[in-house]
């Protein structure tokens, strides 16, 4: 994993799955950020029971790392979303190379993405740029826009010492930290 800062390297690998070991090639872009290995590691440890034939989308999905170890452990598709153009084509050619079925990647502002007719996902990827602060204003649109299932599980990859405002239907599943980056698995519960 980069720095906040730093530029992003230009090969990260897919760590469980049919994919397991296969290389995405990471294009050179200012704050692009791909999440550290032992990060997904965990996270999709704690996914497991939830993964398989699940329908995700990939909400600023940079390098798609988090949707590609989505697929490559059984989810039935995967939604990238990422602005950048270059990432995005990025993205494509990996999902291409690697043979990758089911994923799809659309270039787009996440939150003209969400302006959209809603589509419900299972699983959501919240790792949006951290210069940005753009969790609260996503968060929202996702749980009001009809983008969640009733029972959706979000991940949400933050700075460490953020205090995001998340909806409150959004219940704290688990949660850690790597180095200067909080990361944390949410539960959607019925509003009350």
């Amino acid at each position: 994993m980069s720095s906040m800062t730093g530029r992003a390297p230009g090969r990260i690998r897919i760590i469980g799955g049919q994919l397991r070991n296969s290389r995405l090639d990471v294009p050179d872009l200012p704050g692009l950020r791909p999440t550290a290995e032992r990060v997904r590691e965990t996270l999709f440890n704690w996914l497991a029971p939830v993964i398989s034939g699940a329908r995700c989308l990939d909400l600023c999905a940079g390098t798609g790392a988090l949707g590609i170890e989505a697929l490559s452990r059984g989810a039935a598709g995967v939604q990238f979303v990422e602005r950048d153009a270059r990432a995005a084509q990025a993205l494509r050619d990996n999902l291409a190379r690697l043979k990758a079925q089911g994923g799809q990647v659309t270039t787009a502002d996440a939150m003209a993405y969400l302006q959209g007719a809603p589509q419900p996902f299972g699983l959501v990827f919240l790792d949006p740029p951290f210069a940005q602060n753009l969790w609260q204003p996503l968060s929202q649109r996702l749980e009001q826009g009809g983008w969640l299932t009733p029972a959706a599980c979000v991940y949400v990859e933050s700075p460490r010492q953020a205090g995001l405002a998340l909806p409150s239907t959004w219940m704290l599943h688990r949660e850690g930290t790597a180095g200067e980056v909080g990361y944390a698995l949410y539960r959607r519960a019925a509003a009350t």
